[in-house]
């Protein structure tokens, strides 16, 4: 049974994986303007999207580790980070709140019923992606201090 279950969750992780394009859906900013996902990433550029909830603290340890070093990184690289809620309706009033003794540099744009991140198949938050223009070229789940530092030599790869 054991192996079954494991089988499984490979078969979904290489799934779940499998995606190379960033699917095209409606987001909401902060000020409840209805955008594309597409019309806020760039198309020359590395874009990295970082899912995330108020009440994830890994999520937000990634996004107050990644607030600290962004300016060095954009002064290295030339990329943009948007941060993507995934609050449900129930704690989508702790956003503005939360963020704004942040001091976060980037973009927050907000998934309100969850569209984008069931379209990536994300089942699990914090949830990195690293794009050029539309095009999927890491991802990663998961946050322990020092990971930010990884994904910046990651992205140090694909910008090249």
């Amino acid at each position: 049974m054991n192996k079954l279950l494991f089988l499984c969750f490979v078969i979904f992780t290489t799934i779940n994986h499998s995606q190379t394009k960033l699917p095209n859906v409606n987001l909401t900013t902060l000020n409840g303007k209805t955008v594309s996902i597409d019309s806020q990433i760039s198309k020359d550029k590395i874009t990295v999207l970082a899912f995330w909830a108020t009440w994830c603290v890994p999520c937000i340890n990634e996004l107050d580790a990644i607030s600290d070093v962004y300016s060095d990184w954009q002064d290295e690289i030339d990329l943009e980070i948007i941060a993507i809620s995934t609050d449900d309706s129930r704690t989508q009033k702790r956003i503005k709140p939360l963020i704004n003794g942040k001091g976060w540099d980037y973009l927050i744009l907000l998934d309100k019923n969850q569209e984008l991140k069931r379209a990536l198949n994300i089942s699990l938050i914090p949830h990195v992606i690293v794009l050029k223009g539309n095009k999927i070229l890491y991802r990663n789940t998961g946050y322990s201090p020092g990971a930010e530092d990884e994904l910046f030599e990651i992205i140090k790869k694909y910008s090249k």
